[in-house]
């Protein structure tokens, strides 16, 4: 695999921006198209997605930072700053992306006093084509959120070409749960690592498109808020069973860990599992709580009663 889609002398454009722009620019036509047949401000929420990119892309930074600090424990300072803050680098959390959003998103709907749900549920279908990109991302980089070595029939081999993926996990891994190196061989040269892993960044391809469908019925509620906390309650289900229990990740709380040419590739708990069940939780309440509301949008109306005109409104940048 290639992670770099273009080059032209130094400078490279890797898949991984590129295949997340193209889904950010999805979710804009579809919100945007949203807003305007709702009566929402459709100016208003262009805004808010500008913002929502620069902050969701330092929340990401942060949070990835902060869960993955051994990678720059070592590192001394002042160089430490500039790879913190190197994205080129690669390492972002899409939880500290979301949370950055909706900090922007609480932000514009106080300030404007605007239903807060009404626009929260716009940006919805573009978060679900982003993880659809940001996967398929990873797939082209190789070592990003890769599977746990398993005996399983899913068990996928990476060709020997895929150099990407090789060269990150034939490398020594000081920590033993995480280290892959002891089932690489070379070939042709090449340090190939020969064992079968779960293959967790199609998992996440798969996690996207549900959602995205999904997000198709939950976006027909006539309640405000709805497909908002019913992306959060399946994202954190999906995310926490379907990849994350099968992802080489460190275990923050490790209760199980099974993984081998033998055995199912299964580690628990990591971060995300951790953050995930709290999630879950939050959400089915408040999802109860929004069922017994009344509806925003009455049945026959694309307008809610709560929505804001649809003229122009001065921004007030965050």
């Amino acid at each position: 695999m290639d992670p770099v889609f273009l080059q032209i002398g130094s400078f490279k454009i890797a898949w991984y921006g590129v295949l997340i722009t193209l889904g950010i620019v999805a979710g804009v036509w579809v919100g945007t198209r949203m807003a305007r047949d709702r009566g929402l401000n459709v100016n208003l929420f262009n805004d808010m997605i500008l913002w929502m990119i620069i902050w969701g892309l330092v929340g990401a930074r942060i949070v990835f930072v902060a869960t993955s600090w051994d990678q720059f424990a070592g590192i001394p300072f002042p160089r430490v700053l500039l790879d913190i803050v190197n994205l080129r680098a690669g390492g972002i959390s899409i939880h500290g992306g979301l949370i950055g959003g909706i900090l922007v998103l609480i932000y514009y709907t106080r300030r404007y006093k605007l239903n807060f749900y009404e626009y929260a549920d716009l940006f919805v279908p573009g978060v679900a084509f982003g993880i659809i990109g940001g996967r398929i991302g990873n797939i082209m980089n190789g070592t990003d959120t890769v599977g746990r070595v398993t005996g399983w029939p899913i068990g996928y081999r990476w060709p020997n070409g895929a150099r990407a993926f090789h060269d990150g996990m034939c490398v020594r891994n000081p920590n033993p749960d995480l280290d892959l190196s002891r089932y690489c061989q070379e070939i042709g040269g090449q340090l190939v690592m020969t064992a079968p892993v779960h293959f967790t960044q199609l998992y996440g391809v798969f996690i996207g498109i549900i959602l995205s469908v999904a997000a198709y019925f939950w976006l027909r509620s006539r309640k405000a808020g709805w497909a908002f906390w019913q992306f959060w309650l399946w994202y954190s289900i999906l995310r926490a069973g379907l990849e994350e229990t099968f992802r080489l990740n460190p275990l923050t709380l490790k209760s199980y860990l099974n993984q081998g040419p033998n055995a199912p590739g299964i580690g628990l708990w990591t971060d995300t599992h951790l953050i995930s069940i709290p999630l879950i939780l939050v959400s089915i309440v408040m999802l109860l709580r929004l069922r017994n509301r009344p509806d925003t949008r009455p049945a026959g109306r694309l307008v809610g009663p709560s929505s804001p005109a649809a003229e122009p409104t001065p921004v007030e940048r965050p």
